[in-house]
């Protein structure tokens, strides 16, 4: 079992940036790959990055490719996702999930466990 809890999100506005950043209470965190999805209003939730258990493995969804980074400190047992030029439809509520496997995976029901969310907001 493995808890999560993310923090770091909020309002901004367009071409911002906010860093969010997931804890987890387990030590053994570093068998754990873990993705960020999110969810926006009205619609499915869907994968946005993932980190492998290690770090040297990352994916991205292509729609924030090139904008978002994932990145993890197993010493502090947090994976970190970066968002820059923030775009009004990156609103949403963005979740971290792990799962006990090697590499992240796109699909939500793969992940076990998932933190509450934390809400980001971008105006225009």
């Amino acid at each position: 079992q493995v808890q999560l809890v993310e923090s770091g999100g909020g309002s901004v506005q367009a071409g911002g940036s906010l860093r969010l950043s997931c804890v987890a209470s387990r030590r053994t965190f570093s068998n754990y790959a873990v993705g960020w999805f999110r969810q926006a209003p009205g619609k499915e939730r869907e994968f946005v990055a993932g980190v492998s258990r290690s770090g040297g493995i990352t994916d991205y969804a292509e729609s924030w490719k090139g904008r978002f980074t994932i990145s993890r400190d197993n010493a502090k047992n947090t994976v970190d996702l970066q968002m820059n030029s923030l775009k009004p439809e990156d609103t949403a509520v963005y979740y971290c999930a792990a799962r006990p496997t090697g590499v992240p995976v796109t699909t939500p029901r793969e992940y076990p466990y998932w933190g509450q969310g934390t809400q980001v907001t971008v105006s225009s």
